[in-house]
């Protein structure tokens, strides 16, 4: 493919694009779309508009189709960009679907096609109505209920990648800080050209991971990692095992381009216990501590709506995941599924109450990667529903604030 980070610019359009206005606040106007030429498939709408273009393999077509279930009234909506700007952003009406497809049609015969509402377009020359002729813009027209503006249009189109943001995975903590082997979440523009797609047994060779999903790739420090998920606004992957520590750059590729690197930092370990968002209330955070049923959790009962809980009693044994807690023996590399009994090489302790519990396993969980379990015999301390839960590897406590649900023997 040719596209690669570089900005195509297509001339004026060869339909006409036609803004109806219904209003705004604070000088930012909205307005109904009717985008060019309109066809439906039996399933769908598909509008679209084209013009030539230059900047990205020689020039050709560029072709920029909105897309929406039904045979209805377009679902899309434009907002001015700033109060009385000529560009536009677009939207989807509340409860609608739909997509924005832009296909470069290079004269050389390639053809690359983007998934994206990531362009900008002005009108060329533009007739309006409902608004006096000195006040023809996009901005005016927005503001205006029933106003119209159509015309064509031109702009630009870049699909490069850029991330935003790269944590540790949110429900394990989500600092900002990574190891290696661990799971990562990172958050941008751009950083994929498919709806959402999680890896599958398909794209498996084996027990190894894909190192590409729908085009994205990542690299960790110029190492390749694992893509679990892939989606325009987030990325989830594994992190390579041989990543430096340190200061490295994190790299997202797509058929857009790569992205300027963003840094993080890589620590030996950074260990997270799974505490999802979801298992926060006003006790506070509970970690989601497993009975060995693997469908109920120490909580009490009724805490989180949909989810079997009960409070756990001491000598009671309860299973813990966790990410980022470094190597194990026998050595099991990050992108591949764990097969075989393993511990952890560094010490672990959990703590209930400031209570050292017994563990009975550390390690990675079986048919996961880079998943690691605990399972551990709750000591005897005192009831309550929102006792402590610490840990410690080589010493150094964990930075999560964590409780859980513990019942009188």
């Amino acid at each position: 493919m040719h596209a690669f980070g570089v900005t195509a610019t297509y001339t004026s359009s060869n339909q006409n694009v036609t803004l109806t206005g219904l209003g705004g606040s604070n000088g930012i106007g909205q307005s109904s779309v009717e985008w060019g030429t309109c066809a439906f498939d039996g399933t769908k709408t598909n509008c679209t508009v084209t013009a030539p273009y230059t900047g990205v393999g020689g020039g050709g077509t560029i072709s920029i189709v909105l897309s929406y279930t039904g045979n209805g009234t377009t679902p899309f909506l434009a907002n001015s960009t700033a109060p009385g700007a000529n560009t536009v952003t677009f939207a989807l009406a509340p409860g609608n679907s739909g997509t924005i497809t832009v296909s470069l049609q290079e004269s050389t015969g390639q053809t690359v096609t983007f998934l994206t509402d990531d362009f900008v377009f002005y009108y060329a020359t533009a007739t309006c109505t409902g608004v006096s002729a000195g006040d023809c813009s996009v901005g005016t027209v927005g503001l205006t209920p029933n106003a119209t503006i159509t015309g064509p249009v031109y702009g630009t189109f870049d699909q490069t990648p850029n991330i935003l943001a790269a944590i540790n995975a949110s429900s394990y903590g989500g600092v900002a800080a990574i190891a290696p082997a661990t799971w990562m979440e990172i958050y941008g523009t751009n950083l994929a050209n498919v709806t959402s797609q999680v890896w599958s047994g398909a794209d498996f060779n084996g027990n190894n991971g894909p190192t590409v999903l729908g085009a994205t790739t990542v690299t960790v420090g110029g190492v390749s990692a694992f893509v679990e998920y892939v989606s325009p606004g987030q990325v989830n992957v594994q992190v390579p095992s041989s990543v430096a520590t340190g200061t490295q750059p994190v790299v997202v590729s797509t058929p857009g381009g790569a992205s300027a690197a963003y840094t993080v930092t890589v620590n030996t370990v950074e260990p997270g216990m799974l505490a999802p968002g979801s298992f926060k209330v006003a006790a506070g955070q509970y970690v989601a501590a497993l009975f060995p049923d693997f469908s109920t959790f120490a909580m009490p009962p009724g805490t989180v709506s949909g989810v079997a809980s009960q409070r756990a009693k001491p000598g009671d044994t309860l299973i813990i995941y966790g990410i980022g807690f470094g190597t194990v023996s026998p050595d099991i590399p990050a992108g591949v599924l764990e097969t075989q009994v393993n511990s952890l090489t560094s010490s672990f302790q959990i703590l209930f109450g400031g209570v050292p519990a017994t563990v009975k396993y550390d390690g990675l969980a079986g048919s996961y990667m880079g998943l690691y379990q605990f399972n551990v015999v709750v000591p005897n301390v005192p009831a309550g529903d929102a006792v402590p839960v610490t840990f410690t590897v080589n010493g150094v406590a964990g930075t999560q604030t964590l409780i859980t649900s513990i019942a009188s023997n």
